[in-house]
Parts: C-alpha cells; structure tokens; sequence
C-alpha cells in the first residue's frame, strides 16, 4: 500500500464557562412613603421616617476565561531543504497487530504511546509525526474526516479551530486546520498546524491514521513530512498474541 494517508488527532479537553448574573429590586417603600403622607394630610418629620437601606447596585464575580490568545512562537522555521528521509518499520497494537513502515525524517525520535495503536516521530514537543494503527477497516477516508470535523466543531472557541483545507480523493482524506491547543496540551498559547491524513487500502476502507503537527510557518514543511510518510506507508496485520 503505497497511498496518501492521515491521522486521526486525540481530542482536546473542551472548556466550558457558564456566565450568570443577579438581579432584581424591590420599591415599595416608596408607596409606602407616599400612603403616610396621604394618609396624615401632611408630611411626617424625617425623623419618623423608617427607611429601609438603599441597597446596593448589583455585583457580579467575574468567571475567569481562558481566552488563549496566541503568543508569536520565535523559533527558527522548518524548512524543506533541512529535511531528509528513511524509511522505518515498527509494530502498534490495537484490536490488531500492524507492522507499520514508512518514510519519517532523518533525526525524529521514534516514541512509542501510552495507547499501543498510536506511535509518534518527535522533532519537538511542537513538531512530530504521529501514526495509528491497529484498528478495525470498516469505514472509508471521507467518513473518517467527517467524523474529526465533527469533534473540532464542539471545542470551546477559546481553541480558536480554522479550518485551511479540505480534500477527499477517494484513497485519502486529508484535512488542514490550525488552533490553539489548551494549557493541558501545550503551556504556551502558540499556534499550531495540523495535517491529517487518511489512507485506505484496496478495500477503500481506512487502514493508517497520519497526521503531522507544526507551527503555521512550517507549513511547506509538514506538507512535504506528510507527503513522503503517506505515500511509502504500508500496513500488514496480525492477530493478538494471548496475554
């Protein structure tokens, strides 16, 4: 299988901050007020006066909002002339066993995940290639896409989700899209790119999961790292081995 592929990206924790107010004030003190002197023929003095306290204009205790305004991310652009290639060949374990291999490039870390059917290729914390694996073929790229799309759709707008491309050619499904990944992500508000691509094999159903991870300049670059690992992948299963 030498197809264009995609990946499918973790979902972010959503935040969620509902906003309330108070209010409300009684006046009928001032009838009241009105009665006496109605009632008397003529005004009372001050001094017999009770008035209740004027109370006090309302309040209301503002809800932090974690509006994550980008922050210029200063380190030095990747570029496609600094990026070489080799090919690696690695397993992840999902309902399957998938030896996976691919072009990733020369100097990214090879990172195993906590889930067995993801595996990453770090050039940073902020630049990686991340691989899925492992699953089930039942459904092709565009309903894979659709599905993500769906997710984004539902993060809280302080993520600031833009959406740059959208593309289904039957094989693969690639979506572009940039956002402000949550503090529980990433510390520092800086934007972020993401390519995602999903590569089907001859059954048209989806068989790798792909997606690269950069800064809006490294855009050329994490086209070409999406490239070269979409088109060499290749995906060959294997039962489980009883534990």
């Amino acid at each position: 299988m030498a197809r264009r592929g995609t990946a499918l990206l973790a979902s972010g924790l959503v935040a969620i901050v509902a906003l309330g107010g108070a209010g409300g004030y009684g006046v009928g003190w001032l009838t009241a007020a009105d009665s006496s002197v109605t009632a008397t023929g003529k005004p009372l003095p001050l001094g017999q006066l009770s008035l209740p306290p004027t109370p006090a204009s309302p309040t209301t205790t503002p809800v932090p909002v974690d509006s994550r305004k980008p922050v210029p991310d200063n380190s030095k652009a990747l570029l496609v002339k600094d990026l070489t290639y080799r090919t690696h060949t690695f397993k992840v374990q999902g309902t399957l066993e998938s030896e996976i291999s691919l072009e990733a490039p020369d100097g990214w870390t090879y990172t195993p995940q906590t889930d067995r059917d993801t595996a990453r290729f770090n050039e940073t914390l902020k630049r990686y290639l991340r691989v899925q694996g492992g699953f089930p073929l039942t459904r092709p790229p565009a309903a894979s896409m659709a599905a993500l799309i769906k997710r984004l759709d539902k993060l809280d707008a302080s993520q600031q989700v833009r959406y740059v491309d959208e593309v289904d050619d039957g094989d693969t499904a690639t979506l572009i899209y940039e956002w402000v990944p949550p503090a529980e992500i990433a510390a520092l508000p800086s934007l972020r790119r993401v390519i995602v691509r999903w590569v089907a094999d001859d059954s048209g159903k989806v068989a790798v999961e792909l997606s690269v991870t950069g800064l809006p300049k490294d855009a050329k670059a994490l086209q070409d790292v999406m490239d070269h690992a979409s088109q060499s992948v290749e995906r060959r299963d294997s039962p489980v081995a009883p534990s």
